[in-house]
Parts: C-alpha cells; sequence; structure tokens
C-alpha cells in the first residue's frame, strides 16, 4: 500500500471513528457534517472523497459500530462464560456490563431508526439487518441453554425482553433492566424444559 492509500485509509477511519462517537452521543441528525470534519481534523474535500453524502457515511458508521459492538459483546460473554455462566446467564451479564459501560445511550441501530423515520433509507435497513444477526446469536445462545426446540419457540419473547431492557436502561438511567429481562428469560426456558418432560 503506497503512503497516498495509507493516509487515505487513516484518514477515513478517523472519519468514521469520529462519527460514531458523536453520533452515538448526539445523534445522527444533531450532528452536522462541518462537525465531524473539526473533530476528525480533515479537510472537507477529504471527507467528500470517502462518503458522497452524509447518508453514505451513516452506513459506514453504522457496519463499523456493528463490528466493533459485536466484538466487545462476545469478549464481555466470554469473561462471563469463564467466571462459570452458561451461555445465556453470561449474555444477559454481557447486557449488564454494556449498560454500565461509559457514555451508554441505548442501542445506536434502535436510536438510528428512530431519528432517520424513513424504513427505506439504507441507515435503517441495516440497522433491521443488525437486530436480525444479533437476535440469530440470541437464538445460538438460547439453543445451547435450553435446545434447539426452546430457541425455536422463544427467541421472539427473550428477544422482546432484551429490546426492552434496553430502552428501560436509558430511560431508567439504570442497568436493572437487564437483571429482569434475565430472570423472566430463564422463567421461560424453564418452563419450557418442564414442559417438554
Amino acid at each position: 500500500m503506497s503512503k497516498t492509500q495509507t493516509r487515505k485509509s487513516d484518514a477515513r477511519q478517523r472519519i468514521v471513528e469520529t462519527a460514531e462517537r458523536l453520533f452515538y452521543a448526539e445523534g445522527v441528525r444533531a450532528v452536522g457534517i462541518d462537525r465531524i470534519i473539526a473533530e476528525a481534523e480533515v479537510a472537507k474535500m477529504t471527507l467528500y472523497n470517502h462518503f458522497a453524502s452524509k447518508d453514505d457515511l451513516i452506513l459506514a458508521v453504522l457496519q463499523y459500530r456493528e463490528e466493533k459492538f459485536d466484538g466487545l459483546f462476545e469478549k464481555w460473554m466470554g469473561r462471563h462464560t469463564k467466571a462459570g455462566k452458561d451461555r445465556l446467564e453470561a449474555f444477559f451479564a454481557a447486557l449488564k456490563d454494556w449498560f454500565t459501560s461509559p457514555g451508554f445511550r441505548g442501542c445506536m441501530f434502535i436510536n438510528a431508526c428512530a431519528e432517520l423515520a424513513d424504513a427505506g433509507h439504507e441507515g435503517s435497513q441495516f440497522s433491521a439487518q443488525h437486530k436480525e444477526r444479533f437476535h440469530a446469536m440470541l437464538k445460538e445462545v438460547i439453543a445451547e441453554t435450553g435446545g434447539s426446540k426452546a430457541a425455536e419457540s422463544l427467541t421472539p419473547a427473550i428477544s422482546l425482553l432484551v429490546e426492552g431492557a434496553i430502552v428501560t436502561a436509558v430511560m431508567e438511567q439504570s442497568p436493572n433492566s437487564a437483571d429482569v429481562a434475565r430472570d423472566a428469560a430463564l422463567a421461560l426456558v424453564s418452563k419450557n424444559s418442564k414442559k417438554r418432560k
């Protein structure tokens, strides 16, 4: 890779990371391009060389956020499974870790969908796809704890518990909703396993 390409890649990454930080803290509509340019310390032309529009930047930020968040969440879950929790308990412990992390402001994908207010926007579509992938991962976790039949029947309900816990954590400024959701999810799995016996 040439020095010019490296500089361009570094600049693009700096723009995405800056926009991700600002969008998450303040919202995708509240933060303007000029602010991102100033805080990323790039020229306006540099930003537009990488992103044709703010909508393109929003999509790139959401893609970056998914990769970053998935890695963090897996790390948190791994720490809890190493401490002896089963995967479903580890999932909710990781959720609570997220709720107590510095600067927590809910789910960027839920926030972006609400702000964009357009189901056809690429950012909204990517956010919906992210949720599908996140719920598919949750389904695998439920299957490890309660079996594949439990995962098939319970994933929609437990996904709603998770999404409700996220919103409640923001509104109440408390991580306790992770514990409430965990207890409800474990009760559902336990009830389901008793039915099968």
